[in-house]
């Protein structure tokens, strides 16, 4: 079988921040890489679930909200990926930079009930507040 694209990446140059992949179909996927890949320090299953479902949510209800795809986790848990069309690198990182406070600033993670939510007692809010914040210093250097 052929390598799909992100296992032809060398995850052991892989830096943590924002890399994109040429557009497939239409939909230009972005990597956001919050993790070093296979350096330990990865992020815990709950803060991953609840990152994803916090900037889902304020992605999905952004100015850019019809070009949001799809935004989940990686199951290496070093980050996440954002599905978009019609929006450039450039706009990406301008749009993650102002989505990413957004989602700090909530005082609860949405959709986390048991009747939204497969797997609602696996989050951790304020894990993943920290890790965003993280995130965000990263993307702020780019």
């Amino acid at each position: 079988m052929e390598k799909i694209a992100s296992f032809r990446k060398n995850h052991d140059v892989l830096q943590p921040g924002l890399h994109m992949f040429p557009p497939a179909n239409g939909v230009t996927t972005f990597d956001l890489r919050f993790k070093k890949p296979n350096a330990g320090g990865y992020l815990s299953p709950d803060a991953l679930h609840s990152i994803e479902h916090m900037l889902a949510t304020v992605l999905r209800n952004s100015r850019e909200k019809e070009n949001i795809v799809y935004f989940g986790p990686m199951g290496c848990r070093t980050g996440f990926y954002l599905l978009t069309v019609n929006l450039s690198y450039e706009e990406v990182l301008a749009l993650l930079k102002e989505c990413i406070p957004i989602a700090i600033a909530l005082e609860e993670v949405p959709g986390a009930k048991r009747e939204e939510c497969g797997n609602y007692l696996a989050h951790d809010l304020s894990g993943a507040k920290e890790e965003l914040r993280k995130y965000l210093e990263i993307l702020e250097r780019i």
